[in-house]
This record gives structure tokens, sequence and C-alpha cells, in this order.
């Protein structure tokens, strides 16, 4: 049915539509109540709530690779393959997704979500989500930030200082 909507006087395909197409094409629609939470997602600091709200029910797992003198603080997962090294803090709760690399120096979390395939060279990243097979190599500090699938942010100078991205699916950046 979205196929068969034209966008409203909002410019937006509305959901009330759809469902009255598919009663008019006589489907039968059903609706069931949410237990527990709900949280409406529409704006990017809304996923960002939606994150810290996820990631307080975590059950802390390590299934990847923690090197000697990291760091793991709180309530963090660390998924499959996944590979934390020497010298690195992971302050939860936080999750590190599978087959990602935090590399030595690194500082994640708290309330922060690391994709899977995810290499974070450099840099300090926090209350974000950073999507799978991204690359981070910043000399800075990543705060309250969505970073899209295959998004590359790199720097080669500057002071460490707060920087907030909304980035679509394979950005790059360079600071």
């Amino acid at each position: 049915m979205i196929n068969q909507l034209k966008p409203s006087w909002r410019n937006e395909l509305e959901i009330t539509d759809a469902i009255q197409l598919l009663l008019d094409k006589g489907y039968k629609v059903g609706y069931d109540f949410v237990a527990g939470w709900w949280k409406d997602t529409g704006t990017p600091d809304d996923i960002l709530d939606a994150n810290r709200l996820v990631l307080d029910e975590l059950n802390p797992e390590i299934k990847g690779f923690i090197e000697n003198n990291a760091s793991i603080q709180g309530r963090v997962s660390i998924e499959a393959n996944a590979i934390v090294k020497h010298g690195s803090i992971i302050r939860g709760p936080s999750i590190i997704g599978e087959n990602s690399v935090i590399e030595s120096g690194v500082y994640i979390g708290p309330y922060t979500s690391i994709g899977k395939h995810t290499i974070v060279k450099h840099g300090e990243i926090e209350n974000s989500i950073i999507m799978d097979y991204c690359l981070i190599d910043v000399n800075d500090r990543i705060v309250d930030s969505l970073i899209a699938p295959y998004s590359t942010i790199v720097s080669n100078k500057g002071k460490p200082m707060g920087k907030r991205f909304i980035l679509g699916e394979r950005s790059h950046v360079e600071i």
C-alpha cells in the first residue's frame, strides 16, 4: 500500500493512509499493546535517548578479546571477535560490535554503541551511536553523535574539543 500513497500536505507518507488502504482493499488489520517502554525516534536526539534507554538495560557480556591494561568499567558488552587494545578505556553502559577494533588510547562511553566491523583508532566518543563499517581516527572528542554505516571521520591535527555529527551513510569527514 505504501507504493500507492501520495505525500500528505506535510510532504510525508502517512501510516494512517496506508492502514486505510489496507482496510479499503479488504485486508485484516490488527493491533497489539506495547508492553514495557516505547520511545518515538523521530529525531536524532530521540534516537540517542532510545540508545540510552536500551543501554540502561544492557546485560554485560564479554565475547571478544580484551588486551592487558585495557580498562573496562561498568556494564560493557564486547561482541564476538571484537578487540579492545591495551591502554584503551571503555566505560559503560556501552557496547562494542562484533569484529570491531578499539585501538590503544581510545576512550569510549558511557552511553555509546559501536557497530560491527568498526575501527576506532584515536579519539574519545561519548553518548553516541557509531554504526557498522565505520572508521574513526580523530584527535578530538565526539559527543551526542549519530554516525551512519560506512562513514569515516579522520583528523590530522587540532586540539581535542567536543564535536557533534549527524552523518548519512558512506559519509566522509576530514577535520
